[in-house]
């Protein structure tokens, strides 16, 4: 049978002769237009040709009066040219339709089962419906529902009984029918006037098409053209159209898609039939000819002494509607010999006489009837029987699955397999336009799911497969969560279907009832009864309140988990039929599936740790390589290429992408453990669809890389967060009873080791460390020898990142391993071997992270790096200084090393390196100002060692100078103390200690050099310079009191050496009130230090038994107060006498000199008597310099505002 061939429109009239169209241009005569009145213009009906097989049309022989249609003529059961292998169907002698017929047709346009149309079915049982309330004769048809679609086929309980008694089949159904319709059934024969005018038609049209006119005897050589007995023919034809249950061919095996489970489509043409509201898709083997001036006729013969009634108007006009005939031609006859032709137009036939009848009743029962069984045939998969008996005016509707299901055997239905194939051709043919509409998800797994309840699973194992995989694909796993809210579309529902799931409500309505309730008790069995045949003919008697209801939505998943987790055991189940289909059982290694499959822990000591991961990857690149040529090793014997081999690849895969979606959500929720879990199964997943591929596709590469890098980011992790590495493992050993069945169908077909190098949850933090680069690594060398780094250029950023990250981490590890073996090491003379080799991991480390940042243009991180590797410098340049500091004794270290100069010098670099990677500020600030403190901070460290522990055994004093001037110079350059920000404080503090340690070092220069009065001018210059700065900026500090009052007391004591040089006492005096003017300046200093003692003091009276936490510098307080009243004492003492011995010799003395002697011998008596008292307290010692501060100030003030003599 040729394929299916989709007509848009109506076909239009065709050439004149006999119709039966070809398969390759089929095309029916047709009315123009959409709903040509052919009934009378009470009815609308429009049919569409959608697939036809007949011959060109050829013209029918008028038959000449007196023909003796008794008599065969010589083409008679014989084929034709003009017929094709079509004629045998058309002119009468084709087998019967099978009650499988429905089903051929809808395995054939299965575009329109479940949604565009609601009636498949044999033109015969369409007639034989709609003619129930005028005709007395039994109707017995199966009916099954797919989506909106009702499937009609007849169900002849003569045959089934007979094949009952043969086989023993259909027994529960026969004592069912004996019990409570027909106690006394048996075999009822057709009679022989039966097998008589069907041979007479026979002959009649094979008459029409020969044209001859006479009757021509058959040869009696001619074998095969005797007509078969009716016995035989009902033995031989009739008897064959029941498939035995069970029955699979072997097509269905390998292809399900390539079969229709058995069943042909053996109408001559299939037609989209509109009849008023109700959309049919029929079968019809009706012969149409043409001829002259009638373009389609359809010829029937008649028994002139028979009028035509009821029935026979109604038969012919319905055949004629759904043709789309326009005209009937009759031949009368009487006992075989033909006696007048007669022409009625199609819908001058509801008027005949004898046979009139109503178009308009006719479409008030098409109606009805099709919503009394949509209304009741509710469970989409079940087999309804509708059943009217002889005679009777009852018809009754019975769910025949549910009776099935009471025997011992629920698969005694032979309609279960070919409902179930039905049910999920329908969803494949959904399912590849998913993606266009996406709402008919929920009608989909509906489907899916009544296929799989319908179907054996020891039977079936490809369907049941395949169905769960498409239930799998149903779901998103990486669905937005934006979708799960109720305006999801997956939410909707565009189908009217019924769920399996939902309540029956009642079946009534205002006028009349489908229930039972007035039954007798016999009919409990009945789902629904029409208590009158006449109630069809009632319009709108039947029109359901029961509206075909949304009920297939698509279930809500709350989270990713529950998502996955509905994936996952759809793919188990599709596992488990592939691998009960697989023979090779006896091969495998046994393993319970109930049984937790241990996990391997090694002692990364006894397996060389890091180093072992060298080996691994290396192996794991060549099987990556090997992947390429295209090897297979199935371990379950499984054939590539097979239906086996392709579909579990295809669950294995989706497996592998539920477990990773299961583990990028526990890793988003920290849950680190479970993360692992997760992905190591996705990854003995994707092993094992290695193991199986022969072709491995870049998108599966892909996904492997995804993996990698996801369970990278879960070592790193957990590397991390130590502290709760006893909760992740216990979330890592856990598994559930589900994942076990998956893995065991994992485990026969590879070992699954493939990436136990990277799922292992180590207790060594260099080994997760490691491993995790190690995942980052593979993830990217798969980018790389695929070609998928053009294709995904984001992933592969994201990759390079990752590595450039872990490998910041490990080298960060190294560094600080390192420092702490510098830190306890103790009285070594020398760097340990395993100091500098862990230097150079570092380094290393550092090295090429920098390599990866800088290859995708990452500035920043790439800066942050070099960074590190200064930090690292200056570490190595700290354990050279350690190493010096031990050799030059616990009192004194050896001069700063060329080592520690060459480090720091590095590290220098390397921060530069890092500002020109940034560029400018603006880059990222935080950034930039971190690099700008460290560079700072390592001018400053370089400078200050060289201050303290000058190399003057190589350098000369005036070039250590030199050098530390310039190294302070560029750490001031590099300290920002101007920008508002958290480091601003430190800034200030380290620009105000580099000023003070350069006026230190240009007083020590100036006390100590003899000789060049410029360069001792300019050092006296620069020291001040510098104390005036470091003053101002200490004096922004509300911490620094001790440090400004060091600077102060140093900037004294410049002032009492230069002095010390000058010879006038007028000079001397005014570098004694300079100096005295310091000391008043350092009242800010004594208030800071007075504040926190007296802050120091009450939380030590609030807190008696609790010790105190301040870190207040008593010690230094108190050292450097002494030094201060000493110093002060100095200063009044020489003001005193330098004031006196001026009054001596001047004869008169000023009034501002007078008055200030006064006040310094005040001053001085008052601070001898509160440094003589040795059990003052530091408070009130600070409290008294406050004084002599405000007394002093006060005096300068008095002494400034007194006018000068006369």
């Amino acid at each position: 049978m040729t394929e299916p061939r989709e007509t848009g429109a109506e076909a239009p009239p065709g050439p004149s002769g006999l119709s039966v169209l070809p398969g390759e241009a089929a095309e029916e005569p047709a009315p123009q237009g959409s709903g040509a009145p052919l009934g009378g213009g009470e009815v609308k009906s429009r049919a569409v040709v959608k697939y036809s097989s007949a011959p060109p049309r050829a013209a029918f022989a008028r038959l000449q009066e007196k023909t003796d249609l008794k008599l065969p003529p010589a083409n008679w059961l014989r084929e034709s040219a003009k017929l094709g292998p079509a004629g045998a169907a058309i002119l009468g002698h084709g087998k019967r339709s099978k009650p499988f017929s429905s089903f051929g047709m809808a395995y054939d346009f299965i575009d329109s089962v479940g949604n565009d149309v609601d009636v498949v079915s044999d033109s015969e049982n369409i007639k034989k419906l709609l003619k129930i309330p005028y005709s007395k004769s039994h109707v017995s048809m199966a009916v099954h529902r797919i989506g909106r679609t009702l499937l009609l086929d007849e169900l002849d309980i003569q045959e089934l009984f007979m094949r009952s008694s043969q086989t023993g089949d259909w027994t529960w159904l026969k004592e069912f029918y004996q019990r409570l319709i027909d106690q006394k059934w048996q075999r009822k024969k057709k009679s022989k006037e039966h097998w008589y005018q069907k041979a007479i038609l026979s002959k009649f049209l094979y008459y029409s098409i020969n044209g001859d006119g006479a009757a021509q005897p058959v040869p009696s050589s001619a074998e095969p053209g005797v007509p078969p007995s009716p016995d035989q023919t009902h033995e031989d034809t009739e008897g064959a159209s029941w498939p035995a249950p069970f029955e699979m061919p072997s097509s269905v095996s390998d292809d399900p898609s390539a079969s229709n489970q058995g069943l042909k489509n053996d109408f001559v043409r299939n037609i989209l039939w509109t009849f008023e509201d109700i959309h049919m898709l029929v079968g019809s083997n009706m012969p149409i000819f043409g001829g002259g001036r009638y373009p389609a006729v359809s010829l029937r013969l008649r028994d002139n002494n028979k009028p035509i009634n009821v029935l026979t108007g109604i038969d012919y006009w319905l055949d004629n509607l759904i043709c789309n005939v326009p005209e009937l031609v009759m031949c009368f006859h009487v006992n075989g010999i033909v006696q007048k032709y007669e022409m009625i137009k199609t819908e001058e036939i509801p008027n005949l006489e004898n046979s009139n009848f109503s178009t308009k009743v006719i479409k008030d029962i098409a109606q009805n009837i099709l919503s009394f069984l949509k209304s009741n045939c509710t469970k989409e998969g079940h087999t309804y029987w509708l059943f009217k008996a002889s005679g009777s005016d009852i018809v009754k509707l019975y769910d025949l699955t549910t009776l099935c299901e009471e025997t011992e055997d629920k698969y005694q239905n032979p309609f279960t397999v070919p409902v179930a194939i039905l049910l999920y051709k329908v969803a494949c043919n959904m399912m590849m336009k998913k993606n266009q509409n996406k709402k008919h998800y929920g009608t989909i797994r509906t489907l899916l799911l009544n296929c799989l309840k319908l179907l054996d699973k020891g039977r079936h194992p490809q369907i049941i497969a395949s169905a769960n995989y498409m239930l799998s694909e149903l779901f998103q796993l990486d669905e937005p969560k934006k979708e799960e809210s109720s305006e999801s579309p997956l939410n909707e529902n565009s189908d009217e279907s019924y769920s399996e799931e939902e309540e029956e409500l009642p079946d009534s309505d205002e006028n009349g009832s489908y229930g039972t309730s007035s039954d007798p008790p016999d009919d409990k069995k009945a789902v629904a009864v029409i208590q009158s045949v006449g109630e069809l003919s009632v319009p709108e008697k039947y029109k359901s309140i029961h509206q075909i209801r949304p009920s297939c939505a698509f279930p809500v998943c709350h989270d990713t988990e529950e998502r996955c987790r509905l994936v996952l055991g759809y793919v188990l189940e599709g596992l488990k039929s592939v691998d009960s289909s697989i023979k090779k059982e006896s091969d495998l290694p046994a393993a319970d599936p109930n049984t937790p499959i241990p996990l391997k822990y090694e002692d990364e000591s006894a397996s060389g740790g890091p180093e072992c991961l060298e080996k691994q990857m290396a192996l794991f690149l060549d099987k990556m390589g090997s992947l390429q040529e295209g090897h297979c090793s199935s371990q379950s014997g499984m054939t590539p290429g097979s239906w086996q081999h392709k579909m579990k690849l295809q669950l294995i895969l989706k497996s592998s992408k539920a477990y990773y979606v299961l583990s990028d959500a526990a890793m988003s929720l920290r849950k680190y453990g479970r993360a692992l879990r997760y992905i190591k199964l996705a990854l003995q997943s994707h092993d094992t669809y290695c193991c199986l591929c022969t072709n491995m596709l870049s998108e599966v590469l892909l996904f492997l890389s995804q993996y990698l890098t996801l369970c990278g980011d879960i070592q790193l992790m957990l590397a991390q967060n130590a502290n709760n590495r006893a909760a992740y493992l216990e979330e890592f050993n856990y598994q559930t009873k589900e994942d076990q069945e998956i893995l065991h169908s994992l485990h026969r077909e590879s070992s699954c080791q493939g990436f136990a190098w990277a799922t292992d949850l180590s207790t060594d933090l260099e080994c997760q460390l490691s491993v995790s680069c190690k995942c980052y690594e593979a993830a990217n060398e798969i980018l790389l020898f695929s070609d998928l780094k053009s294709q995904n250029p984001e992933h592969y950023i994201q990759v390079l990142k990752r590595m450039g990250n872990i490998r910041n981490e490990i080298g960060v590890f190294y560094m600080n391993q390192a420092a702490a073996i510098q830190t306890e090491r103790v009285g070594n003379k020398s760097v340990s071997a395993a100091e500098q080799q862990l230097w150079k991991k570092s380094f290393s480390c550092f090295e090429k992270g920098i390599h990866n940042f800088e290859s995708i243009d990452d500035a920043t991180n790439a800066a942050l790096l070099l960074c590190n590797t200064g930090r690292l410098m200056r570490i190595c340049a700290q354990a050279h200084g350690a190493v010096a500091a031990a050799a030059g004794g616990e009192d004194a270290r050896r001069e700063f090393s060329p080592e520690e100069a060459l480090y720091y010098n590095k590290a220098i670099d390397y921060y530069l390196k890092a500002l020109r990677s940034l560029g400018t500020r603006d880059m990222h600030p935080a950034v930039w100002d971190s690099v700008n403190w460290e560079l700072s901070t390592t001018y400053f460290t370089m400078a200050t060692l060289q201050q303290d522990y000058a190399p003057l055994s190589r350098k000369a004093q005036e070039q250590v100078e030199k050098e530390v001037s310039e190294a302070m110079m560029k750490s001031l350059k590099y300290c920002d103390v101007d920008t508002a920000s958290a480091r601003q404080p430190l800034c200030q503090y380290r620009a105000a200690t580099i000023h003070h340690r350069l006026a230190s070092m240009y007083h020590s220069c100036l006390r100590n050099q003899v000789g060049d009065e410029h360069l001792r001018k300019q050092h006296r210059v620069l020291a001040d310079l510098h104390y005036g700065k470091a003053v101002k900026l200490f004096q922004l500090l509300k911490d620094a009191p001790c440090e400004l009052l060091r600077v102060q007391l140093e900037r004294v004591a410049f002032a009492e050496f230069q002095m010390a040089s000058q010879n006038s006492s007028a000079g001397k005096l005014k570098t004694l009130s300079g100096a005295l003017d310091i000391m008043m300046n350092t009242e800010r200093a004594f208030q800071l230090i007075r504040k926190e003692l007296t802050e120091e003091g009450s939380q030590s009276k609030s807190d008696d038994h609790e010790p105190s936490t301040t870190s207040f510098p008593r010690e230094e307080v108190m050292k450097l107060l002494s030094i201060f009243e000493s110093r002060l004492a100095f200063l009044l003492l020489q003001s005193i006498k330098l004031l006196s011995s001026a009054k001596k010799k001047a004869s008169s003395q000023s009034e501002d000199e007078e008055g200030l002697l006064k006040t310094n011998k005040q001053l001085y008596s008052q601070l001898l008597r509160a440094t003589a008292s040795q059990h003052a307290t530091l408070l009130e010692r600070v409290d008294v310099i406050l004084h002599l501060m405000g007394q002093l100030s006060a005096g300068k003030e008095a002494s400034a505002a007194t006018p000068p003599p006369p």
